[in-house]
């Protein structure tokens, strides 16, 4: 998806994963108003599950990001009680739970990414020059298939309300879509002993990699070099929030503006299917 935004004119960097459409929408890690971290996957999926509309905006201390909160708990869950409304900043959890006392916001389910930024890199929404979250709207199917996105080109101004809800009225009349993507989304345990991949299953997939070396049929490895070393340890910062979450690490060598990746499955004595997991994912972040 185009991830651009301003702030009052100046353009800004978003950092994070590149997501396309259609494709299953990342898990996160979050702070919910009582300060335990909840999950996307917290939420049912399925046929008793919900259809998510996600909404994240950088501050509920400003009047935009108050409207917004306001315009989706008054209409999106009107249409349908198929739909659950989630509100994203990283304003702490008592600022939150607080905004939502003072205005009866009781159709939307507030979190925090204050403590992880675990939601905004994960969906390419954090703002690298301000640690906030730029403003969007995004839904999310039943399937957890991210079906709409829409990021505020400036900041400071409102979302397109109308166009998120027609997209989120389509999804609600068509809850189900085809997803093109092969492998999971999300790294699984390995277990000692288990088998990893065969040198055809390897060859296979290497080859829609770019960039990615194999090495001695065990190890994928990429080099990724930056302007400096804040740059370079800036996204290794991005690699390790995601390696923690997905429970797969990788070898990280970083020498001034250079970053070497190296990904292997220890438990396997070679390659899995999770190592072209991450793979992919860190090259997303790009």
């Amino acid at each position: 998806m185009e991830r651009n935004t301003k702030f009052k004119g100046s353009l800004l960097t978003l950092v994070g994963r590149n997501l396309k459409l259609n494709s299953p929408a990342p898990d996160f890690r979050v702070v919910s108003a009582d300060l335990k971290e909840a999950r996307l996957s917290d939420f049912p999926t399925g046929d008793s599950g919900k259809i998510k509309l996600i909404n994240s905006f950088p501050s509920l201390d400003t009047p935009v990001c108050d409207m917004q909160v306001k315009e989706f708990n008054k209409r999106a869950t009107s249409l349908s009680g198929e739909i659950t409304v989630i509100g994203i900043s990283k304003d702490l959890p008592f600022a939150q739970m607080r905004f939502c006392e003072v205005n009866a916001i009781k159709n939307v389910t507030t979190f925090s990414d204050y403590k992880y930024s675990s939601f905004g890199v994960n969906y390419g929404l954090l703002i690298k020059e301000l640690n906030l979250l730029a403003r969007s709207v995004m839904v999310v199917d039943k399937s957890n298939i991210l079906r709409y996105t829409q990021i505020a080109p400036e900041i400071t101004s409102p979302l397109d309300y109308e166009s998120a809800l027609k997209a989120l009225e389509v999804v609600v009349s068509n809850p189900k879509v085809k997803t093109e993507d092969k492998l999971p989304s999300h790294c699984k345990p390995c277990e000692a002993g288990a088998g990893g991949l065969t040198k055809t299953e390897i060859d296979k997939l290497i080859a829609q990699y770019r960039n990615w070396q194999l090495v001695e049929d065990k190890k994928i490895v990429k080099e990724f070099k930056f302007k400096d070393f804040i740059e370079a340890k800036y996204f290794l910062d991005l690699v390790s929030i995601i390696s923690e979450e997905q429970g797969h690490h990788p070898n990280l060598t970083l020498i001034y503006n250079k970053l070497k990746i190296t990904l292997t499955t220890h438990a396997v004595g070679g390659l899995s299917e999770n190592d072209f997991i991450m793979a992919k994912i860190i090259d997303e972040l790009q």
